[in-house]
């Protein structure tokens, strides 16, 4: 039976991937290997980042993190530097960075490595 599941992003240089989820996002990795951090953010949920010359190649939203209170965790970042994009393209545009759907709202922003990084809020 399948159990934990975790994304796993690619980062270019690990310490400058490390440095921006620790100074952004205040994550810090659990386990730090050879080439590899392994992050455990909430009860239940982990991802992994690890060293590849195939970074910033994906052109999709690569993990996705659920809140309550979209707005307050967008200020929050905003104070630490993170940009939102803003996107304009059929079936959804953004408003200051906040995409609104019939239940939800997202918000996508690029960590240093180049992976699309959502916050959402079910409505």
């Amino acid at each position: 039976m399948l159990k934990e599941l975790h994304p796993v992003l690619p980062a270019a240089d690990l310490q400058r991937a490390r440095a921006f989820y620790h100074d952004k996002l205040d994550l810090d990795p659990d386990e730090m290997h050879d080439g590899m951090l392994m992050y455990h953010a909430a009860e239940g949920s982990a991802f992994e980042i690890y060293e590849t010359s195939n970074a910033g190649t994906a052109k999709n939203t690569q993990m996705v993190w659920m809140t309550d209170d979209l707005d307050a965790e967008m200020a929050r970042l905003r104070e630490r530097g993170v940009v939102f994009e803003d996107y304009d393209i059929p079936g959804m545009k953004t408003e200051n960075g906040v995409a609104t759907m019939d239940d939800s709202k997202a918000a996508w922003f690029r960590d240093t490595e180049g992976n699309f990084l959502c916050i959402s809020q079910a409505l």
